[in-house]
């Protein structure tokens, strides 16, 4: 199985290259036809023309002052063109706006080449935007979790080569490196960063960092983990991997999971999705990592957070702005004891260069006053990469195969942004009325397609094991928007949990092949032409790897959960990250 998979895998990166690869200059060109005669609506490139079919014939529409493209029309530069300066590429960006100076890390397999930009597997012209990557920077986020169980990635390979890993920053004293062979993934545990999990006490119990009192709030430097591969892999962390090991007495009863994205799909504008304070003693969480140097952080919050370890106290609604280095991490904590109603959610990031953003929870109850509270994390999608359409389905649970009552956030990325849901859900709200703020859909176990005039940010909360079916705790995920539906995903699904879940949402009439089985029991979301289907158990077992092929005929999304005894993890199991426009 391994050598079929890798090989489509890799069949598929190639496709993914040669759609995304750099535009050239439409001088004399009319796609191929006689450069004379044109169909009304055709454009292209005359030089710096750019032109427009009329009546027939080519006119002139504009004079670029600087080159013109023929997708792309008037841009600074060429995507795909540059020069080179040793190991480092001064190449036009892939929308031509200008340019960037990119290294082309040998360790990654890459080199400045003869059109003065970075080649190989890992050059961003290569890889386009998606969850594919050869760049990463995996971040703790604060969690009371006891440090007898462990941070970890884990790394799935997505070519059909072997892959070498190299990992530095964060707690390390020195690089370590791995192998992942090709079509498998690999579990890689690193040190707890003290600063960003907020407790790490000597006494290894599992209460002891719920009621010790700890910094919310902290900056890092160097805190972030740096992993770089040479071949294009996907990269998740968990936060932490186990809830329960050979050797410890007691579960670890807080974790979740983020899918994490490389750094050429990183952008520069954030909306955040969070929770209120638990109990007025546990701190919703969002943490800011940079990679490049001197990179100008500007954060809004919604809420006040708490000035600690270097992290300038927030006022909320008042933005201030904050210097990052390649590795430095910014975790902004919100201030307890005033009472359990601060809440991040909605708070704003931008940023002079891409950052990644996690939004999260030390230690969530969802919702509040049901138990019992859990580590909560996902890195979020950048305002760019966001859609206004989602396909929503709450997660199930063994006694619930139906779905579980869920708690669903929706965060508005500009004013006057209207809402609608197919089927109509009872109580949902229909209007935002502002850029940043939010609204929460009835708690409810259901499937349905929402929809906005505007780009909207949408997060999915599951509730605690107290509140129905007795399994798993509050675990965080982000929606993933249609217009980032894949083809085919790997994805991986831990083997020590108890049950592991995949929820597929395809168009009806789709064709979905699962590690080689075709997906069937689908059942129909209202009349939006959507379709869900519920797959479990998910290759549990001591003999299973974890690793998963899904592939299909139309775009398709999945969203990836697990439950252990009091703990459970979510995450989107991939998605492309390019741009959206919603006209």
């Amino acid at each position: 199985m391994r050598h079929s998979f890798a090989s489509l895998v890799a069949a598929s990166l190639i496709i993914l290259a040669a759609a995304c690869g750099p535009a050239t200059t439409g001088s004399g060109d009319d796609a191929g036809g006689d450069d004379t005669v044109c169909t009304d609506g055709q454009t292209r490139c005359d030089g710096t023309a750019r032109q427009s079919c009329v009546d027939g014939a080519w006119s002139t529409v504009e004079t670029c002052a600087n080159v013109c493209d023929n997708d792309l029309g008037c841009v600074v530069c060429l995507p795909g063109t540059g020069t080179c300066n040793g190991d480092t590429a001064h190449e036009c960006r892939l929308d031509g706006s200008g340019y960037d100076d990119v290294f082309c890390d040998p360790d990654q397999g890459m080199s400045c080449g003869a059109s003065g930009t970075c080649e190989g597997l890992c050059a961003p012209n290569t890889l386009g935007q998606t969850y594919f990557g050869c760049d990463y920077w995996p971040t703790v986020t604060g969690n009371p979790v006891s440090p007898d169980y462990h941070y970890a990635v884990v790394v799935a390979n997505t070519s059909s080569q072997m892959a070498t890993i190299r990992v530095d920053g964060g707690a390390l004293t020195a690089q370590e490196s791995f192998t992942v062979p090709g079509g498998a993934a690999v579990v890689h545990n690193l040190p707890w960063v003290a600063a960003l999990k907020l407790c790490t006490p000597g006494v290894q119990d599992p209460f002891t960092c719920t009621s010790q009192t700890h910094p919310n709030s902290g900056l890092a430097v160097d805190g972030a983990y740096h992993l770089r591969s040479d071949v294009p892999v996907t990269v998740y962390q968990f936060n932490p991997i186990e809830y329960a090991y050979s050797g410890v007495t007691y579960n670890s009863y807080t974790n979740d999971a983020s899918l994490l994205f490389p750094t050429t799909a990183w952008r520069g504008e954030h909306y955040v999705a969070s929770w209120n304070d638990t109990a007025d003693v546990h701190p919703g969480l969002m943490a800011i990592t940079a990679y490049q140097d001197g990179t100008q952080v500007t954060v809004t919050t919604r809420a006040a957070t708490t000035g600690e370890g270097g992290a300038p106290a927030m006022v909320a609604g008042t933005p201030q702005t904050v210097t990052l280095n390649a590795g430095d991490v910014l975790q902004l904590g919100t201030v307890t004891g005033n009472g359990p109603n601060d809440d991040l959610t909605g708070s704003h990031v931008t940023s002079d260069k891409p950052v990644q953003v996690i939004g999260g929870h030390y230690c969530a109850n969802v919702p509040e006053g049901f138990g019992y509270c859990d580590h909560m994390e996902e890195v979020m999608l950048s305002v760019e990469a966001l859609g206004a359409e989602y396909v929503i389905n709450a997660p199930a649970v063994t006694t619930i195969p139906a779905g579980k009552e869920e708690t669903v956030r929706i965060v508005a990325t500009e004013a006057g942004t209207t809402l609608s849901y197919e089927p109509p859900q009872a109580g949902a709200p229909t209007s935002i009325a502002n850029a940043g703020d939010w609204v929460e859909i009835p708690r409810q176990a259901a499937s349905y397609l929402l929809t906005a005039n505007k780009k909207v940010l949408v997060a999915q909360f599951m509730e605690g094991s107290s509140v129905a079916g007795n399994t798993g705790d509050p675990a965080m995920a982000l929606a993933v928007p249609v217009d980032q539906f894949r083809k085919e995903y790997l994805f991986h699904a831990p083997t020590n949990y108890e049950t592991n879940y995949v929820d597929i949402t395809a168009p009806v009439g789709a064709s979905v092949i699962l590690d080689g089985v075709a997906v069937t029991g689908w059942i129909g979301i209202g009349t939006s032409g959507w379709q869900l289907a519920r797959i479990t158990p998910l290759g549990d077992g001591p003999t299973a790897d974890g690793n998963h092929l899904i592939t299909g005929d139309m775009g398709f999304g999945i969203s990836v959960y697990g439950y252990g005894t009091d703990t459970s993890y979510w995450y989107p199991g991939g998605l492309d990250l390019k741009r959206v426009v919603v006209e």
